[in-house]
């Protein structure tokens, strides 16, 4: 039975309203005719061209012959939806690529009483060429640090600090190839730039084997090394489970190989116990890679490793004999570690992105709740589900809108036997406190 009357009007006017002011009909979409959507909600047609009727005078809609009802190209939605829609001028409004944090958020009156500091106590020596190793002072903070927070278990005279984890590979790769290793075992998807760096060493690159449990870390016999992202892995979001971890170090000592644990958002863990590093179960076989990066910001080039005794020396030598990283960013930092200024930061930083991850997932659940989320647990992004084939569809239209993501399958090793569903991968650290409900109205309208 049809179902007619005010009421039903009503209450179809307001939700094609809501519908459009939410940004789940975007500007420019052409609606079904009344006859098609009053058959499919079971309403009367002549409820269903009313309540067209009423949102094309009030100018929600525009009707137009041969062309049918369409929403108006103009129309703001909420709450800036018409900024990253409604001009879709192609330009970049919004950024969600993965890999860095709220730069607006960097503790600039802290740092800045913490350079302070740090330079009326520094000796005249730290000015000099230094040790390639990084400045003590800072290997001496890092190492209580690391200790407390991580479960690190190293001296700082095996702390090496590098120009980002970026350059620590790079370094790692020099020792390995020097070693006359071959191949390094990495997870099926992480970033791209990590395996060149391991190539340009003349290493081979070998995928992990994936399951529903995450990656199987152990590599096939005659590998030399393995990197993983054991805490927070990139980009899959999943966490290298307890036996996994115990099986990675056995595999090592066993073998004489070297893990590489990547500490990526290991400082970003929401809603467990902190897991603590790979490197404390097998400090004579893992190498540990940390970086302010994705804490502070990576203008800093800030890093470090961790390594084994029997490699600090053959890694400061592939180094360099001069420190290449700028040592007031050094001396700074590690004032900012032993004042607690880093401690703090650090705990309001994991406010604010707990709580960008909480809006993003009841965004989805109201706009988008078909998109399943996953990778939630920590970090500064999450993967979003698609429909199969859809991946390169969504991109583009993101693209048109001014919005900046990434997509599974740009992440993937090309000699991976496992292909992951479609899916997004957004980092929702990026946009500034201000932006960011703006970034996020504009993402569910693609996904809605």
């Amino acid at each position: 039975m049809k179902r007619a009357g005010r009421g039903v009007r009503r209450a179809l006017t307001e939700a094609l309203r809501e519908a459009v002011r939410s940004g789940r009909l975007t500007p420019g979409t052409r609606l079904p005719s009344s006859r098609r959507l009053a058959a499919e909600l079971g309403v009367a047609r002549n409820t269903m061209a009313a309540a067209y009727g009423d949102l094309v005078a009030e100018g929600w809609l525009t009707a137009r012959a041969g062309s049918g009802t369409l929403v108006t190209d103009t129309m703001l939605t909420w709450p800036a939806l018409a900024r990253a829609a409604a001009e879709p001028s192609g330009e970049l409004r919004y950024d969600l690529i993965p890999g860095s944090p709220d730069l607006t958020a960097f503790p600039r009156a802290a740092w800045l009483k913490a350079t302070r500091r740090a330079l009326t106590a520094a000796p005249d020596d730290a000015f000099g060429y230094g040790d390639p190793r990084g400045r003590s002072e800072l290997r001496a903070a890092l190492a209580d640090h690391l200790a407390q927070a991580r479960g690190v278990h190293t001296s700082p005279d095996h702390i090496l600090i590098c120009a980002g984890v970026s350059h620590g590979l790079q370094i790692l790769g020099e020792v390995l190839a020097g070693r006359r290793a071959r191949s390094v075992a990495v997870e099926p998807y992480a970033p791209d730039r990590y395996r060149g760096l391991l190539a340009a060493a003349s290493l081979e690159t070998l995928p992990l084997p994936w399951d529903p449990h995450g990656t199987d870390p152990v590599p096939p016999e005659g590998t030399d090394a393995v990197l993983l992202t054991p805490a927070h892995q990139f980009p899959l979001g999943t966490t290298l489970q307890r036996d996994r971890r115990t099986a990675v170090v056995d595999w090592a000592r066993r073998t004489g190989g070297l893990v590489l644990d990547d500490d990526y958002d290991g400082e970003f863990q929401f809603d467990h116990q902190s897991v603590g590093a790979l490197q404390g179960l097998a400090p004579d076989c893992v190498v540990y890679l940390g970086t302010a990066s994705n804490t502070l910001a990576p203008g800093l080039r800030l890093a470090w490793m961790a390594l084994p005794p029997a490699l600090a020396e053959e890694a400061v030598a592939a180094k360099g004999q001069i420190d290449s990283c700028e040592v007031l960013s050094q001396l700074t930092m590690a004032e900012f570690i032993t004042s607690g200024a880093y401690g703090r930061h650090l705990r309001a930083a994991r406010r604010r992105y707990r709580d960008r991850r909480d809006s993003l997932v009841t965004a989805l659940a109201r706009h988008a709740p078909k998109v399943q989320v996953t990778g939630t647990s920590a970090g500064l992004h999450t993967v979003l589900s698609l429909p199969s084939g859809a991946e390169q569809g969504v991109l583009q239209s993101a693209a048109r809108q001014g919005l900046r993501v990434a997509g599974l399958s740009r992440y993937r090793h090309a000699r991976s036997r496992h292909a992951m569903p479609d899916a997004l991968v957004v980092g929702y650290g990026t946009p500034s406190d201000a932006v960011w409900p703006q970034a996020l109205s504009a993402l569910m309208g693609i996904l809605s």
